[in-house]
């Protein structure tokens, strides 16, 4: 169990924010825990719910490629619950948890698979994460050959938001439901 209790769901009245769980539970990241955990403080709960669900299943940035991110910072972050929530939407569209794995231990090797632009956008997780000195005018020189400038602040604010709740998830003890 958690540090802080979720609330039941029952026990949740906001009709937005009923709204934007069950979209998280159909995009399946997040289940319900951790929208019901931020639910003790609606107002801070609706707006980072939409910010989730858009930053993640939204966007011009492969959504297959924002799971493996996301995963990866999970793991960096030993963050459990999030690390093993798994994407519906990034399943149909199918990706595997062997692409998933490859991606976040060996995605430099050209025998992965993995394209330049997408590469570039792993490295800039491990490097926000790893040492973020590194993300100098050099670095996103090399990320604007690949991804437009738009896409870099839809990659950088996704990577600062899913690390930044699975810090928190992990400070408050969470666990997988499942």
């Amino acid at each position: 169990m958690t540090h802080i209790a979720p609330l039941p769901k029952e026990g949740i009245t906001d009709p937005e924010l009923k709204a934007l769980i069950a979209e998280g539970e159909a995009l399946g990241v997040p289940d319900n825990l951790f929208p019901c955990i931020l639910a003790r403080a609606p107002e801070q709960a609706v707006p980072l719910m939409r910010a989730l669900i858009m930053s993640h299943g939204q966007g011009n940035v492969d959504h297959r490629l924002k799971e493996i991110i996301r995963i990866l910072l999970a793991r960096f972050a030993n963050d459990k619950y999030f690390a093993s929530l798994r994407s519906a939407k990034a399943r149909a569209m199918g990706l595997t948890e062997q692409r998933i794995d490859d991606g976040c231990s060996f995605y430099e090797e050209d025998a992965k698979g993995f394209s330049a632009a997408e590469k570039c956008a792993l490295r800039y997780a491990d490097l926000m994460f790893l040492d973020a000195n590194q993300l100098d005018k050099a670095f996103y020189d090399e990320m604007k050959k690949y991804w437009t400038e738009a896409q870099i602040m839809e990659l950088g604010a996704f990577i600062a938001f899913h690390y930044g709740m699975q810090m928190f998830m992990r400070s408050l003890g969470a666990v997988p439901l499942g």
